[in-house]
């Protein structure tokens, strides 16, 4: 459940709390998947503090070998929501024009959709591995290595670093 209808929380006391469980579909990165955890609600003296672990997979592209790749994150959630109306009056609430306030709409309903999309955006690694010691593409022919060695010949390397193979080579006894 992403949505939740906090109309009563809003009017207890500072410091109530709910927990919710969540377990529900999210569009993270361009595809739907699966969020589970749990949230604690709490009554602040300006709305409600959503804090909470939840967990997700992401699918992504190997930075090396470019194979699709299972990533798991844990989302460490923790935001304050403003209510956009008054729940005595009904009247508009003052939230500063400031961006990246997450709020309670209208209804009182707190939506955790776009808290999620944006922490799972910012939790998922830059270059994704499909395993720690991946051996990525061969930059000669492109084969993924992790499949196993192609045909090709081995690289030529820099001729500057000759001098210093020589040493590696013939001084490992001299030591």
């Amino acid at each position: 459940m992403l949505q939740m209808n906090v109309s009563q929380q809003l009017k207890e006391p500072i410091g109530a709390t709910r927990n919710h469980d969540v377990d529900d579909i999210v569009d993270i990165i361009g595809a739907d998947r699966q969020v589970e955890g749990k949230v604690m609600l709490t009554r602040t003296d300006r709305g409600i503090l959503v804090r909470g672990t939840l967990y997700t997979e992401l699918e992504l592209t190997c930075s090396r070998c470019l194979s699709l790749c299972s990533c798991p994150l844990t989302l460490r959630i923790a935001e304050e929501y403003f209510p956009t109306t008054d729940i005595m009056t009904g009247a508009p609430t003052l939230i500063t024009e400031e961006s990246g306030y997450f709020t309670i709409d209208e209804h009182h309903i707190l939506d955790l959709t776009e808290a999620i999309r944006q922490y799972a955006t910012l939790a998922a690694p830059m270059k994704p591995l499909c395993r720690e010691n991946c051996a990525g593409l061969c930059p000669t022919c492109g084969h993924n290595q992790n499949l196993g060695e192609c045909n090709c010949p081995p690289s030529d390397t820099d001729s500057r670093w000759a001098a210093l193979r020589k040493l590696s080579v013939t001084g490992s006894n001299d030591l």
